[in-house]
């Protein structure tokens, strides 16, 4: 088992965003995704800037979604509002997930308003979404803060990613995923 602090590589937090000390996440950066998608969702992202600029926090999780919404279709981002993602087992439609925003048909937006982190249980929410609607990236976007960057967290579905790049849940070995599945303020 490696060693964090003794191998080769930066463990700077500078520029990520955390804020909380301790080794930073190690996954897929931005530049290895589709760079349509990046850009969507930077659009998307400045589109809730802009929001949260105007409006800044303690409203309604609605307020936030009506008013993202009304920059969205200014910014001539196309979404869908409450999209059912249908969820299989065995190829079997079991069920549907129900997203706050699907963006031009390739990722999800997740909106809160909630004075807190973003819990591991909303990041596996989204997660289990991307898999079932077989999309690369989620973002959450909680409004309520005072900041927005505190309040986004960028999911990713890495089985998706990976499987683009060949690689297959069998080729690599127990104790990596964590070098590939995470969560990071996008």
């Amino acid at each position: 088992m490696s060693d964090y602090r003794n191998d080769n590589r930066s463990h700077s937090n500078e520029g990520r965003g955390r804020g909380r000390g301790g080794p930073p996440r190690r996954g897929i950066p931005l530049s290895e995704l589709d760079p349509t998608l990046t850009s969507i969702s930077h659009k998307v992202i400045g589109c809730a800037r802009d929001v949260h600029m105007a409006l800044g926090g303690g409203y309604d999780e609605s307020v936030y979604m009506a008013a993202l919404q009304q920059e969205m279709r200014a910014q001539g981002v196309n979404f869908k509002a409450n999209h059912s993602i249908p969820v299989k087992y065995k190829d079997q439609v079991v069920g549907h997930s129900i997203c706050d925003l699907l963006i031009e048909d390739r990722f999800i937006v997740d909106v809160m308003a909630a004075y807190r982190d973003v819990s591991g249980g909303e990041r596996s929410t989204l997660r289990a979404q991307l898999k079932s609607a077989d999309l690369e990236l989620g973002l959450i976007i909680n409004f309520a803060g005072r900041l927005l960057k505190d309040g986004l967290v960028r999911v990713l579905n890495v089985d998706k990613i990976n499987a683009a790049k060949g690689i297959t849940s069998g080729d690599h070995h127990e104790g990596d995923d964590a070098m590939y599945d995470f969560d990071e303020k996008a």
